[in-house]
């Protein structure tokens, strides 16, 4: 992206994270950015004014289960139907991911993962594209218990995994981006956050755990995506 239009992007990230001192996504995407933005807690009922002067959104994830929601999510589904709507590039990521496939396409489009990612994994890239970059095999940070499956012929499906067949997807026609994995978390930052959810005693624990004292292994999928994010829609 050109450095004038650089100039004209402005991010407003969409914070969803539960306890921001356990799980920091502002700070792993604003590492990344090299713009303007602002963060605004869902949770918490904020949401930045879509006549305001953001070109662009980020839905983060969440500790949260996408299955088990709280009453704030139907007002951001709503905030993300009306930007949708309004030709706004948005990238959801995890939970994100998995709020933008709810919100466009309904309840019966997430659900219980068989069996939740924790941990490096190796991410199929179906076919090449300007978010993920060359068809093949990359590596990516992963945490998440629940999933998006069956989308209709109006996404494109990005990449996957065994476990997870729903990675990744574009939505046709439209600026809007979601990612199942993690590739804002850099893997001291992941290692950092597997400790904090492992120091929690939750019933999870174990697969933090187990997550912990495996191999990191990590592509950098993250520079290529937010450049692309971001040159959607520069300078309009």
């Amino acid at each position: 992206m050109s450095s004038r239009a650089r100039k004209n992007v402005r991010v407003a990230i969409i914070d969803n994270s539960i306890d921001p001192s356990v799980y920091k996504p502002v700070e792993h995407w604003g590492k990344f950015l090299e713009v303007p933005f602002e963060s605004f807690r869902a949770p918490e009922g904020r949401f930045p004014g879509l006549k305001e002067d953001f070109t662009h959104l980020i839905l983060t994830g969440s500790e949260a289960s996408i299955v088990e929601r709280e009453p704030w999510v139907d007002d951001e589904v709503e905030f993300v139907r009306e930007a949708v709507a309004q030709g706004c590039p948005i990238l959801g990521s995890c939970y994100g991911h998995q709020l933008l496939a709810l919100a466009l396409g309904g309840s019966d489009r997430v659900r219980r993962c068989p069996r939740p990612e924790v941990g490096w994994y190796p991410i199929d890239i179906l076919e090449k594209s300007g978010l993920l970059g060359e068809e093949g095999t990359a590596y990516a940070f992963c945490s998440h218990f629940d999933e998006t499956v069956g989308l209709g012929t109006d996404f494109r499906v990005l990449a996957s995994t065994p476990g997870c067949p729903i990675q990744a997807f574009e939505l046709a026609g439209r600026p809007v981006w979601g990612i199942q994995f993690h590739p804002e978390i850099e893997i001291p930052d992941a290692r950092q956050f597997l400790r904090s959810l492992v120091g929690l005693e939750l019933p999870t624990s174990p697969v933090f755990a187990d997550a912990l004292r495996s191999e990191p292994r990590d592509s950098g999928l993250i520079r290529g995506i937010v450049r692309h994010f971001l040159g959607s829609g520069a300078g309009k």
